[in-house]
């Protein structure tokens, strides 16, 4: 996992492919283009993602790009997970784990002592991965219209 600028080309395919699969869930059918074109803006412009406060993060196998996680600082002690994706083809392989210990390094780095992260009830295989890797359910901490559960992991 390196980072990269979230408007690098690969970055903005993996960021297509989340966006594509977390909304056609949602509404229970395949996104168009023009559609995940406006939410890209609109809803997930993600140009928080960037240092000294946040940060993208993409990774390869064999050279393609087939998962990616964002990070950015909610306060000095407190980072969020977002945009962690893997590719179908690839999960089941480790990529999810890599994506998160690669993004808790960054927010370690940032100065971050928890991360928190927010999801939704039917994204059943991302509640399971974080709470396999040490995240417990919480309160809301945001009121995101499509935010169900609520994570939290101390970094220290």
């Amino acid at each position: 996992m390196v980072p990269e600028p979230y408007t690098d080309p690969a970055s903005v395919v993996l960021r297509r492919a989340y966006y594509a699969e977390l909304a056609g869930r949602y509404y229970d059918r395949t996104m168009t283009q023009a559609e995940i074109d406006e939410a890209l803006i609109v809803d997930f412009p993600d140009d928080d993602l960037v240092a000294p406060t946040g940060e993208f993060l993409v990774g390869r196998l064999d050279g393609e790009p087939l998962a990616c996680g964002g990070l950015r600082l909610l306060t000095p002690e407190s980072a969020e997970l977002t945009r962690v994706y893997v590719d179908p083809r690839t999960r089941g392989t480790g990529g999810g784990a890599a994506v998160i210990a690669a993004l808790e390094d960054t927010a370690r780095a940032l100065g971050a002592e928890r991360v928190v992260l927010d999801t939704r009830s039917d994204l059943v295989e991302a509640r399971t991965l974080y709470a396999k890797h040490g995240y417990d359910e919480i309160p809301a901490y945001n009121d995101s219209p499509y935010a169900e559960h609520w994570f939290a992991k101390p970094l220290r």
